[in-house]
């Protein structure tokens, strides 16, 4: 008796399968990803524009409303419309101390970054150093300027020179500390490669500590920059002018005697728009030296 056998047979090849699309590589789709940025990420870096902007025109109009509607006089309460006309008429009469608080301003900030930098570096290498100095560069953040600002006058003169001196007084600590910071915070896994190598101590600092104390060293310098301004204008409350040009200081104290609130107010934005150059002057370096490889500079998906 003959025994069959059943034979396997193939599945035939239907239409649909035919047409079915081959599946995707998830590493080729991951990669065309990572070389065509989302549009998610583009609508992000206008909200972190367009967000601020919206709250800044709210806000103005709100103030614009509140002043209109009370009907408060401008030398007491000035809305917006009066300061930009203040601005506006008067921008001839801010132009030289404008000038004369960016000069003490920025080179306040310049005198701090390159000796906080310096202390900063010789606290990391020798830690006699850092007991020795560290706790008279607290002290130095907790004098009142205002108190210390005469003495300067008496050493320095009245003028110029001592409002860098006070600019670079209050700038000169975030600088020192975050900078020390950072070279403090150094991996020990590669500081102990390098000492395997044979590298003397002034390879580690340049060549690893340096590098890797980048990110810390421009938190220092970004707030310093808000510092320094800062400084340079109570300099100016403190010190006076010593019979030269006055900066914004001295213009916020003339128009505040005289009740020119419109002014006042001007003056002060002025001011503000100082700091927020120098500011923005940091921040941009900050993201030419990290935006290639530090995670604090890169774009990252929320």
């Amino acid at each position: 008796m003959t025994r069959s056998v059943p034979v396997a047979q193939e599945n035939p090849v239907t239409a649909a399968t035919v047409l079915e699309p081959a599946a995707e590589d998830p590493d080729v789709a991951d990669d065309r990803e990572l070389v065509r940025p989302p549009r998610r990420n583009r609508a992000k870096q206008l909200a972190r524009i367009g967000i601020p902007v919206v709250f800044a025109v709210a806000a103005i109009a709100l103030w614009q409303l509140v002043v209109k509607v009370t009907g408060q006089p401008a030398y007491l309460v000035p809305g917006p419309l009066d300061v930009l006309d203040a601005l506006r008429t008067g921008a001839s009469d801010l132009v030289e101390p404008t000038i004369v608080t960016i000069e003490e301003a920025y080179l306040g900030f310049l005198l701090a970054a390159v000796s906080g930098f310096a202390v900063a570096l010789v606290m990391a290498r020798w830690r006699v150093a850092e007991l020795g100095v560290y706790p008279y560069l607290v002290i130095l953040q907790t004098v009142p300027i205002i108190a210390v600002a005469p003495i300067f006058v008496v050493w320095f003169g009245a003028g110029n020179a001592t409002n860098i001196i006070i600019a670079a007084m209050l700038a000169v600590f975030p600088i020192a500390a975050n900078t020390l910071q950072g070279l403090r915070s150094t991996d020990r896994n590669l500081v102990q490669l390098y000492r395997m190598a044979g590298a003397p101590p002034r390879t580690q600092l340049f060549s690893l500590r340096i590098p890797h104390a980048v990110p810390q060293i421009m938190t220092g310098l970004k707030i310093g920059a808000s510092s320094a301004a800062i400084g340079a204008i109570v300099g100016e409350f403190a010190a006076g002018i010593g019979g030269g040009a006055g900066g914004l200081g001295y213009a916020v104290t003339r128009y505040a005697n005289q009740l020119q609130t419109p002014q006042l107010f001007a003056a002060v934005i002025v001011a503000s728009v100082i700091a927020l150059v120098l500011f923005g002057l940091v921040t941009l370096i900050e993201w030419l030296l990290l935006h290639r490889w530090h995670e604090s500079a890169t774009p990252q998906d929320e």
